[in-house]
């Protein structure tokens, strides 16, 4: 195969004027080809555009970009173009993407079995990402797997091909979006890619992470036996239809050949399910108004991964689904309904109540900055407490602190404690927690 640059070849990077060594082939695309490379000593990601996409129009949106800098170390962003007397055209570097970050691709091919919380953060960093994108008033244009990776260990996100981002209402040119992503109002002609057409985008994208399905697929694609061109606008773009629309089940997914949509969606809990609801109800009908933003987005993942509880028979991951299990629970509050794995009987952890948020405390549960303070949102970085055993008595469970703070703790019966820095706190029913911005409670 031939290609456009080669092993050892060198390139000027145009603002520095530092020398850019190619160092191998990574991939290719329709724009151009992607290669590891060595500025400065430092390993870099080069694109190089064919001479049909190595246009003025695309040298000059580079140029903005790499002048603007990323919205956040989560985008592989233009960093400043490159160029070379030995072959035509152009190109630019960015960041390279570490090896331990993989296609959402290979999780739809089930390559890899990412966790539900490793799900949850990604689609909260995804949420985020394109939140932080959007408020700099720009649009990306082309939500959709072969844009995004994430680490399927911890959730992380890396978002890449950003050379066609663009400002918000500006968004004309060769790139629309990709089929199945693409907002119906685009696949019908009647808009231009946009902020708002990209949460549409963004929700079809987790609706394929969270279900292994797509949200407008059911019984009419099932039932098309050519997808041709004329199918794929009605389907995605004149007639969209939720597969679970809660007043019309035409488009419900077949029982035979879509079988993981149903399954997933009786998996997970009901605040999830509404917002996907929402999305592509009201979604389809008021893009203007009905579309799901980036922070509900970013509010229902974090709930998710804080309503995580673990099987105590198969240790399958279940979510404590509070709207719909109230019922079941019994008078000791310690049943939630069955594992949707191995259908034995879920018990409850003891779990933490602060403002809004309830947080189960599993043997492996991490309390966060955004748990404790409203104005540190959903920082990843540096738990503030864990959950931990007493090294002398097994059975006996609290939450260690792992700030620099101490904490006041109020048992039930009114004793006060001081938690230092590096001590617990027994997990005891009706013991409150001052963390000094907000106080939780303990439940069972």
């Amino acid at each position: 195969m031939s290609y456009i640059l080669k092993p050892g070849q060198q390139v000027r990077t145009e603002t520095s004027g530092m020398t850019c060594e190619v160092s191998k082939f990574l991939g290719g695309g329709g724009q151009g080809e992607v290669y590891a490379a060595v500025v400065g000593g430092k390993a870099v990601a080069l694109k190089w555009y064919y001479p049909a996409s190595a246009t003025a129009e695309q040298r000059a949106a580079l140029e903005t970009l790499a002048a603007m800098g990323a919205p956040s170390p989560k985008f592989l962003w233009p960093s400043e173009l490159a160029s070379a007397s030995s072959v035509s055209d152009y190109g630019y570097i960015m960041p390279l993407r570490e090896a331990r970050y993989r296609s959402i691709v290979d999780m739809m091919k089930r390559r890899i079995e990412p966790s539900f919380r490793a799900l949850a953060t990604a689609g909260l960093e995804l949420a985020h990402s394109f939140l932080q994108l959007h408020a700099r008033g720009l649009c990306y244009r082309d939500i959709s797997f072969g844009n995004a990776f994430f680490d399927p260990h911890t959730g992380e996100v890396l978002i890449c091909d950003n050379d066609n981002v663009t400002v918000d209402t500006r968004a004309r040119g060769a790139v629309y979006g990709t089929p199945r992503f693409m907002a119906p109002e685009i696949v019908r002609g009647d808009a231009v890619p946009s902020a708002q057409t990209d949460l549409f985008s963004l929700s079809v994208l987790l609706f394929y992470m969270f279900m292994m399905h797509h949200p407008l697929e059911g019984k009419r694609e099932a039932a098309i036996r050519c997808l041709d061109l004329p199918a794929m606008r009605k389907l995605y773009g004149t007639e969209p239809l939720f597969i679970f629309d809660p007043t019309d089940d035409a488009n419900a997914p077949d029982a035979t050949h879509q079988k993981n949509a149903t399954i997933f969606w009786s998996i997970y809990p009901k605040f999830l399910r509404e917002l996907f609801t929402k999305a592509f109800t009201e979604g389809l009908s008021d893009p203007q108004h009905g579309r799901v933003r980036e922070s509900n987005w970013r509010a229902v993942m974090v709930r998710l991964r804080d309503s995580i509880i673990y099987c105590g028979h198969c240790k399958a991951e279940n979510f404590y689904d509070a709207d719909t299990l109230a019922a079941t629970v019994s008078s000791r509050g310690q049943n939630a309904g069955a594992c949707w794995s191995c259908k034995r009987q879920l018990s409850l952890p003891p779990r933490i109540r602060i403002a809004r948020s309830e947080v189960m405390l599993n043997h492996d549960a991490h309390l966060f900055p955004h748990h404790v303070d409203d104005e540190r949102r959903y920082d990843f970085g540096q738990a503030l407490a864990e959950v931990t055993r007493h090294p002398t008595e097994p059975n006996v469970w609290g939450l260690k602190n792992l700030s620099r703070q101490t904490w006041s703790a109020t048992t039930a019966r009114g004793e006060l404690k001081d938690v230092a820095p590096g001590r617990s706190v027994t997990l005891a029913r009706g013991t409150r927690i001052n963390f000094g911005r907000a106080e939780g409670e303990i439940t069972f």
